[in-house]
């Protein structure tokens, strides 16, 4: 049994978080055995040569408001929030089971946390406020967006008016207080059945979560965050051949698709990581490239797979999430939770 240093409650020693109160529980000195559960083309077991562990470091530096964009800051945020329909999760029937609906784990009805991954059950405790379901019809001035603290909890909320609203360190309420939100930071446009954000050209940028276990596929120079590591992804491209016909030295060798790159300030980047076709795993513990030192980064937190010519970035079900940065106008739906300068906002419709 694992003890809970926080509030004493005993837990069972594969699990990751505490039932009571929902802290992380210690672990064991040694990483626990890594074995991917990946398609064919995906990483290779424990054993294989992997790539340089990540320097360790804090991450991007913050940046304030300036006229160029540079990179964003990290985001503030614990155990995740809890999405919608977690509401329907809070009580069961003596003597019944809850299922996780982040990770599928079956947890004791009394259980407050997922012992697997920290999600907010409910169970005892007072049912939170019931969120909107997710609705296939926007109503235009009808949307809220809720700011959520580290903890998860809720900080505030706004109601966006209808039809095209720019949001931002100007619009005053929930956004004042946030010197890495630009004055006109992002638009939200309502229209029947859709709603859109689009990054204003912020400094920080726009920052979508991703569905756990649903790829995303990553274009030339996209960025994405994972605890509180900024990472763009470089294609290697081929240099052409001079004049004289001699191949340029340096050239990418066969079977790679590219790089990762950590972001360490404005159009800076620090280590650099290749990516084979095989594909790579990130995280704390686990992987090909490790951050040893990030807090919010999970023991095993996303996946990067080549599939069809494209590379594909996917979330293991990490406790704070992984975040695209958004680089067009963008579909958004109730439920989705968006980063925007160190704040994390739920949107509801």
């Amino acid at each position: 049994m694992i003890t809970c240093p926080k509030c004493t409650k005993d837990n069972q020693d594969h699990y990751k978080f505490c039932l009571g109160c929902g802290a992380e529980l210690p672990r064991d000195a040694a990483p626990k055995p890594f074995t991917p559960q990946t398609p064919p083309q995906g990483v290779k077991a424990v054993g294989a040569p992997s790539t340089p562990t990540a320097a360790p470091g804090a991450g991007a530096p913050l940046v304030q408001p300036q006229p160029q964009p540079t990179a964003a800051p990290p985001p503030q945020a614990a155990p995740s929030a809890a999405p919608p329909h977690a509401a329907s999760q809070s009580q069961a029937p003596a003597g019944a089971t809850v299922t996780c609906p982040q990770c599928g784990h079956i947890n004791a009805p009394s259980n407050l946390f997922c012992g697997s991954c920290g999600f907010r059950l409910g169970g005892a405790a007072a049912p939170p406020k019931a969120a909107p379901q997710p609705s296939a019809s926007v109503a235009p001035g009808n949307v809220v967006l809720t700011a959520l603290r580290a903890d998860g909890s809720e900080a505030g909320t706004y109601a966006l008016p209808g039809g095209t609203v720019t949001v931002g360190r100007e619009t005053g309420s929930i956004f004042a207080g946030d010197s890495y939100l630009s004055p006109r930071h992002a638009t939200f446009k309502q229209a029947p059945g859709r709603l859109t954000v689009k990054d204003e050209a912020s400094l920080n940028g726009v920052y979508k979560k991703l569905v756990r276990d649903v790829p995303v596929e990553l274009h030339p120079n996209d960025m994405f965050r994972i605890g509180q590591e900024i990472i763009k992804f470089e294609p290697l491209a081929s240099q052409p051949v001079g004049s004289d016909g001699v191949e340029r030295l340096g050239s990418p060798a066969k079977g790679y698709v590219g790089r990762i790159a950590l972001v360490i300030g404005r159009d800076v980047t620090g280590n650099a990581f290749p990516i084979p076709e095989s594909g790579v795993h990130l995280g704390r513990e686990r992987g090909d490239v490790l951050f040893p030192e990030d807090g919010y980064v999970s023991g095993l937190h996303c996946r990067l797979s080549w599939e069809g010519g494209r590379l594909m970035l996917t979330d293991l079900g990490s406790s704070n999430g992984s975040f695209l940065r958004l680089r067009e106008e963008t579909d958004i739906k109730s439920g989705d939770v968006l980063l925007m300068g160190q704040q994390l906002f739920r949107v509801a419709v």
